[in-house]
């Protein structure tokens, strides 16, 4: 033999141990680490099928470095809510009150106001008011930042805020601030305000966390007044010229839940800068509804709307009614819906028509047929397209927030939602519901399936990846 052909056997031994070795490790780490059989069955397939490119494929997207970094961090945050008391009294869903607490470590919280701001042509006034007005501290998280057009007064109330002497910190998602054309954390550097990147995304050295976004929406003023839900800062959330309009729906929080809010802030400010801030003393009783606020994320949180979102359904007597923009549910909470249609409970679902992320739409399309057939009434909205995100079960509960019922949000993205025990809210929400309705298309299972091949198809191999979407 050769010495050139012993050299090849060499090269392609190594390789090969190589590949063995590295393939076996990842493995190993999945095996370990992943909590659903099906995730850890994919990589374990990708890191042994694709030499080399497989794994350092799961090193950059399928390990969550998030979790051990973020359990030291916290530790940074010393301060926490005072734990005002509880509120388990004659409440229909007591058992679901209690599971809250449970899950999410947090008191329910009565003696608040939760006021529903719809598009940006309300909440984008009264978040700029408020920044007007605050006294000692501006803290504001969002996922997208514009800064130009419309949007340009967040930029110029943040900055004049900090120019007379209120503590401004603004936290914008690493990945999100790429949707503006400029970078909000840049512009708002040159007024002197302080403002940071959740996981940016970086080349060297190597980001290696793309995955993890932080995905909530907060803006807390002085520790007294609270702004939460799905509505980004950013163009689209109001009519003009600016591309595709957008129906969002964003929430004015008054009361002792405000509190709540600023620690889910103070621990994503902590996560991203090390900085640890001080929260403010709670405010006091103002309204009747009785809130809570869960964080879920890849870290500590993981899978705390999920519990919180499967023991709401059980417990409906009446009815459920959910209204998001992607709907890719995990197998438990298409389920739990599909259960509790066929006890008699009237569960109705409100999707678009065309989202803006049409491969999330196929996948969504393959996968309700089951529920269609089990008595789960789903429509389809028309445009514009609707990215409200509510969950309101027999007109006293409501879930809001800024998840998405899909793989992304209740597996990969930090999120934040607020229980709500008010009536008043239920109705306000309700009526918001069936204007969408009444507009909507049902959907219909028989002529789902009837369909065309390709389109079908379509589907089906988008489906395959909503792991991932």
């Amino acid at each position: 033999m050769s010495t050139a052909s012993t050299g090849w056997l060499w090269w392609n031994l190594l390789f090969g141990t190589g590949h063995v070795v590295l393939a076996a490790l990842a493995s190993g780490h999945a095996l370990l680490r992943k909590r659903d059989p099906r995730s850890a069955f994919g990589w374990i397939g990708v890191c042994w099928l694709l030499p080399y490119a497989g794994v350092a494929i799961y090193a950059l997207f399928g390990i969550n470095r998030v979790e051990t970094r973020g359990r030291r961090l916290h530790g940074l945050s010393a301060d926490r809510p005072a734990q005002l008391p509880t509120h388990y009294d004659e409440l229909p869903l007591t058992q679901l009150q209690r599971l809250g607490g449970a899950v999410s470590g947090m008191p329910l919280l009565g003696g608040n106001t939760v006021e529903p701001l719809l598009d940006g042509e309300q909440a984008y006034p009264a978040m700029l008011d408020a920044i007007a007005d605050a006294q000692a501290s501006v803290w504001l998280s969002s996922y997208i930042f514009d800064t130009g057009g419309k949007c340009r007064p967040f930029l110029d109330a943040l900055c004049a805020a900090h120019e007379r002497g209120v503590q401004v910190r603004v936290l914008v998602d690493g990945f999100g601030e790429f949707y503006s054309p400029v970078r909000a954390v840049v512009r708002l550097r040159r007024c002197g305000v302080t403002a940071a990147r959740f996981l940016p995304p970086r080349v060297l050295p190597p980001s290696l966390s793309l995955n993890l976004r932080n995905h909530r929406k907060l803006l807390i003023v002085d520790g007294n007044i609270g702004f939460a839900g799905g509505m980004n800062i950013a163009n689209c959330q109001l009519a003009g010229k600016h591309g595709p309009r957008v129906h969002d729906l964003h929430f004015r929080l008054r009361g002792p839940v405000v509190i709540q809010l600023a620690t889910a802030f103070q621990r994503d400010w902590a996560f991203a800068t090390d900085e640890s801030l001080t929260l403010p003393e709670p405010p006091s009783q103002v309204g009747d509804a009785r809130c809570r606020v869960i964080t879920d994320g890849p870290d500590e949180d993981i899978d705390k709307l999920m519990l919180v979102l499967l023991s709401a359904i059980s417990t409906a007597h009446r009815y459920v009614r959910i209204m998001t923009p992607y709907f890719l549910p995990p197998r438990e909470l298409a389920a739990a819906l599909q259960s509790a249609a066929l006890r008699g409970v009237r569960v109705e679902i409100i999707l678009p028509a065309r989202s803006n992320l049409r491969f999330v739409d196929w996948a969504s399309r393959h996968a309700l047929t089951e529920s269609l057939y089990r008595g789960v009434d789903i429509r389809l909205d028309p445009p514009p397209f609707a990215h409200i995100k509510l969950l309101v079960v027999d007109g006293i509960y409501a879930m809001i927030g800024s998840a998405n019922l899909d793989p992304r949000s209740l597996r990969l993205n930090f999120e934040l939602g607020v229980e709500v025990y008010d009536e008043t809210l239920c109705q306000q929400l309700g009526a918001l519901f069936e204007h969408h309705r009444d507009r909507s298309q049902p959907l219909d299972a028989v002529a789902l399936q009837q369909r065309s091949l390709p389109a079908r198809l379509r589907d089906g191999l988008s489906w395959l990846f909503s792991p991932y979407l």
